[in-house]
């Protein structure tokens, strides 16, 4: 019966996919990248999602043996899907073709396409047989990445009097990775920042920041073996969660926090990690984790003479260590957290006992603002939660109770329903005290980290027709405690609707719009007692992508922001840019050239638009004032194991006399920055 099936698949298949470069990601993702990036105002540092796409493009995944942490760090696929892809290899057997894909429930053509790149059918393979590979066969990988801001800032002006930055204004970036598939990693990052030392002064010893990790997966009843750096991802993020994670989008579907618990760790991020031990065991239903690890931190040191009691004010996370003050503060606090979970997995169910404690070897206590009531404090913190997963049919449900010290309380439940092959529909409920806290919570909520929020979110998926999409969500949220910049109790809501229409493989065009409304102080108010104004902000965007051969690609996008549309703080945006991307098959070179023109009413009304960057990183810079943006990213292979990137982007401001602010400020109305990238494989 299972080849029957596969006969008639075949008699429909697939189109051949389009060929890609490693660096392209899914237009959902950058949409996910730009809203992480507004909501915190900075860029993640974190490519280790990079690392594993182009990871995946070399050495393909293999349906018949993935687990569901390997199909998770695809970002591609939702929880349902997944459930849905190992109910099928259970009752059918191992694959046969790539062209099954289309009999799983719930995996759409759109889907598919998306992952072929990512996966192949093979024959499995023993442990036994693999194991002497894994140091024997895999590849080293060198990089070097260097870039600078060709204009001279203030900081690294010797004719201008007051602070300066100690070091030189390059930004270098070195990596080494041994990869064996998804089985053996081990490698050394090192980073300095644009005005650090290098090899002098604070940083005597080379760069400022030096990473090394191993990992190694499927030993036996050893899961995971993380030695060195490595992030630890536990429940859905209410007690902690250190890789990159995101929250609400046009994916409307990827509300679930998805990881293995234990990843390797080789960025030049800074804080976002563990430096020691973990490993995860599996026997049987249960699957354990344990891990450890000691670092140090940059904090803001102080010392009161009044009570002869020194403390911590407050934990850096920016990596510059350039000026006095930045040095000053460097490695001041040493952490120390143990953790680890405890997960039984049933039929169609799983459940998770997770729990983590943190010492500082000085006390943590942060200004003495109302806002800052419940912040942790002291000199430990820890967590404890139970998380739950459970699928039956078309419904899969998930959540995570925790508690802190305090015993204040979180709890978060979702919920994913394919109610027909054209409509899906999402669900999270929220309900998160004001006193709850976590050191490095990540949970999909309004607020950066989880606290002080309840809140409800519905979302919608639609297939009507061939080539048509409808994504579109509602957020309702309400803070019970102040927050930073809100002396009030708060609330707000978010709606969201795109429409997506891609004809054939040579067009896709969508249209979004967005309204999300929250409260906040009146900007400028000069009365005594502060009071709360809700400030609306709605955004529409078209973006028109149209591949005219099979090397040259054209993408459009047109963007309008109002924020505070009628009210006293009214300001709007507009931003329009226009990608040349050439990427010809067979062929060592390529490129994207981008030209964009912005104009906004000032930075309440910026526009974030995503930009591609050489392999492994990106750039989502805000845009705001009045000018013009470019840039060209060039790529050469010389033969097969010596690639070569070279970027230069420039901003052009028509209205302003200086670039920047502080350190950074540039004399002029323009902005350069350029890169090189090399990468050796071995």
């Amino acid at each position: 019966m299972k080849w029957l099936l596969l006969t008639g698949i075949i008699c429909i298949s697939l189109p051949v996919p389009v060929m890609v470069s490693a660096q392209d990601i899914p237009v959902s993702t950058e949409q996910q990248l730009e809203n992480l990036s507004d909501q915190t105002e900075s860029e993640t540092e974190d490519d280790m999602y990079l690392q594993d796409l182009e990871r995946l493009r070399r050495y393909p995944l293999n349906l018949n043996t993935a687990e569901p942490d390997e199909l998770r760090q695809l970002r591609i696929l939702t929880a349902l899907q997944i459930e849905s892809l190992l109910r099928y290899r259970n009752l059918l057997g191992r694959f046969v073709s790539i062209y099954e894909l289309q009999a799983i429930p719930y995996w759409d053509p759109v889907t598919i396409r998306q992952i072929l790149p990512f996966i192949t059918v093979a024959v499995p393979v023993s442990i036994r047989e693999e194991a002497g590979k894994r140091f024997r066969e895999g590849d080293h990988q060198l990089l070097l990445r260097v870039s600078q801001v060709l204009e001279k800032s203030r900081g690294f002006d010797e004719s201008a009097g007051g602070t300066k930055y100690a070091g030189s204004p390059q930004r270098v970036f070195f990596r080494y990775r041994y990869n064996y598939r998804n089985l053996l990693q081990y490698g050394l990052a090192a980073d300095k920042d644009a005005g650090e030392q290098f090899f002098k002064g604070a940083q005597n010893k080379g760069f400022d920041f030096y990473s090394v990790h191993f990992f190694a997966r499927k030993i036996g009843i050893i899961q995971s073996l993380a030695l060195g750096d490595f992030t630890v991802n536990m429940g859905q993020g209410l007690i902690h969660w250190q890789s990159l994670a995101f929250k609400k989008s046009v994916d409307v579907l990827g509300i679930k926090r998805q990881s293995a618990v234990l990843r390797p760790y080789s960025s030049a991020g800074e804080f976002y990690f563990h430096r020691g031990a973990g490993i995860t065991i599996r026997k049987g239903r249960v699957e354990s984790t344990v891990f450890g690890s000691v670092r140090k931190l940059s904090a803001n040191f102080v010392a009161d003479t009044v009570s002869n009691e020194d403390f911590i004010s407050s934990i850096l996370n920016s990596g510059y260590h350039r000026t006095p003050s930045e040095i000053a503060d460097r490695n001041n606090l040493r952490q120390t957290a143990v953790g680890g979970n405890v997960i039984y997995r049933g039929q169609n169910w799983q459940v998770g006992l997770n729990g983590i404690y943190h010492h500082f070897s000085l006390p943590v206590q942060k200004r003495d603002e109302p806002y800052n009531l419940y912040a942790v404090s002291g000199d430990h913190w820890y967590n404890l939660s139970l998380d739950y997963s459970y699928t039956y049919k078309n419904l899969h449900l998930f959540g995570e109770a925790a508690v802190d010290p305090q015993n204040h309380t979180a709890f978060i439940n979702g919920a994913l329903i394919s109610v027909d092959p054209r409509v899906d529909l999402s669900f999270v409920q929220r309900t998160i005290s004001a006193g709850y806290q976590s050191v490095n919570g990540n949970a999909f909520t309004e607020n950066t980290y989880p606290t002080n929020e309840t809140g409800f979110f519905a979302g919608i998926s639609i297939k009507p027709a061939i080539g048509w999409r409808i994504d579109a969500y509602a957020d309702l949220f309400r803070f019970p405690w102040l927050k930073y910049l809100v002396d009030a109790p708060s609330h707000g809501r978010d709606f969201m609707a795109q429409l997506t229409y891609t004809p054939n493989r040579q067009v896709e065009i969508y249209t979004r719009f967005r309204n999300e409304t929250k409260q906040t102080n009146q900007p400028g108010n000069t009365t005594v007692t502060n009071f709360l104004v809700d400030i609306p902000r709605q955004n529409w965007r078209t973006q028109v992508s149209y591949k005219i051969s099979t090397a040259v690609t054209l993408r459009n996008r047109l963007e309008l922001m109002w924020y505070d549309r009628k009210g006293p703080n009214r300001e709007s945006g507009f931003l329009s840019y226009l990608d040349v991307i050439f990427k010809p098959l067979q062929n060592p070179f390529s490129g994207v050239m981008r030209l964009q023109y912005f104009e906004t009413d000032g930075y309440n009304s910026r526009i974030y638009a995503y930009e591609n960057d050489v392999l492994y990183s990106y750039s989502i810079p805000p845009f705001f004032d009045k000018g013009f943006r470019y840039y060209l990213t060039l790529n050469y292979d010389l033969g097969k194991k010596i690639s070569v990137w070279l970027r230069l982007a420039r901003t052009a401001y028509l209205n302003r006399e200086t670039v920047g602010s502080g350190l950074d400020e540039i004399p002029g109305n323009s902005r350069t920055e350029g890169k090189i990238q090399v990468r050796l494989i071995l």
